[in-house]
């Protein structure tokens, strides 16, 4: 497959580009740029800094990518992006490289999704079938699992954890580390259950889902200290290893607190 570049583009000699690369009008590359086999840029869209892009992602207009961090305390280190495969990145989302202080590389995983205008802010690492709806801000640091959607409009502190399958709901002001199979929604952002519709269609079983529920409500009951509940579900659920994804998330901490239910006496529903 032959590479593909409108007269109106400008790419950079340097810049390594696979068999079926295809960038339209309008667009830039930069010296230090990758892209995987069959990425399209449609058009009007920029590809800067050390940027690597896998195979069949596709770019949409006025989308910026791989430009300096937004970060006053960046001073020019070769940090880099690093964006997996069968991504969609839409209409002006942008998307920054590492920092010195963050381990100098922000990654996407495979097969995710950015709507219009959303942000993926330096040193976050992305995992794999994440969506960001319009307008999403995610902030620096930020480590966020698969299989997570993000609604629109939301705003993700620095720093802060979402585990595997959860659900942010649009608005949301996230300030606190997300459990796996989480949902959240409000500003400040309180969890208000399990993310229900996901896991079903997602394909878990009636009883994952029963035995996740269960394992929830015993978690946030009002009874004893978190670090107590979690030493009990821990031994009632010694085989489940879902829910045990949730307890090591927990355990393992991070540098925000973690999102709670705003009643801890309210059952999941």
């Amino acid at each position: 497959m032959s590479v593909s570049i409108h007269p109106m583009s400008l790419v950079d000699p340097k810049a390594q580009l696979a068999p079926g690369v295809k960038i339209g009008p309008f667009c830039q590359v930069g010296p230090d740029v990758v892209l995987g086999e069959g990425v399209e840029l449609v058009s009007h869209a920029v590809v800067a800094g050390r940027t690597t892009i896998g195979p069949r992602t596709r770019i949409f207009p006025f989308a910026s990518i791989g430009h300096p961090p937004q970060d006053v305390k960046y001073r020019g280190e070769p940090s880099t992006l690093t964006i997996g495969e069968d991504c969609q990145i839409r209409e002006g989302v942008t998307m920054n490289p590492g920092t010195e202080g963050g381990g100098m590389i922000t990654s996407v995983g495979d097969r995710c999704f950015f709507l219009a205008n959303s942000h993926v802010g330096h040193d976050s690492r992305l995992g794999n079938n994440i969506i960001f709806s319009n307008n999403v801000m995610c902030a620096g640091h930020v480590t966020i699992g698969n299989f997570v959607i993000v609604g629109g409009g939301a705003g993700l502190q620095q720093f802060i954890r979402i585990g595997d399958h959860a659900f942010i709901g649009g608005g949301a002001g996230v300030l606190s580390d997300v459990i796996p199979f989480g949902t959240i929604r409000d500003n400040p952002a309180h969890l208000v259950g399990l993310n229900l519709i996901g896991l079903k269609r997602r394909g878990f079983t009636r009883e994952q889902i029963h035995e996740l529920r269960r394992a929830y409500r015993l978690l946030f009951a009002a009874e004893g200290t978190l670090t107590e509940r979690v030493e009990d579900v821990a031994a009632e659920f010694s085989e489940d290893p879902l829910v045990h994804e949730i307890l090591n998330f927990i355990r393992e901490g991070g540098d925000k607190a973690l999102c709670t239910p705003r009643d801890a006496t309210v059952a999941e529903r």
